[in-house]
C-alpha cells in the first residue's frame, strides 16, 4: 500500500489523525494533514483505508500494490 494526500484539498478535520496517528499528523499552524508514513506497515492498512473513507475532503488516496 502507498498513501497519497492532496494537501490543498485538506480541510483540517483531523479524522485521519484520530484513526491512524502513526500515518497522519496535522500541521500545528493550520491543522492541515501531514503524511508521516507513505508506505505504512500491513497492520495499519485497515486504519488507513478507513481514514480515506471518512475524510470529508476526499484528500487521502490509497494505492494498493
Amino acid at each position: 500500500m502507498r498513501v497519497e494526500v492532496d494537501v490543498p484539498k485538506c480541510v483540517a478535520s483531523g479524522q485521519c489523525v484520530m484513526i491512524a496517528p502513526d500515518v497522519f499528523d496535522q500541521n500545528e499552524e493550520d491543522g492541515i494533514v501531514v503524511l508521516l508514513d507513505e508506505q505504512p506497515a500491513p497492520e495499519l492498512h485497515a486504519d488507513v483505508r478507513e481514514s480515506a473513507v471518512v475524510c470529508p475532503a476526499a484528500a487521502i488516496r490509497v494505492v494498493e500494490k
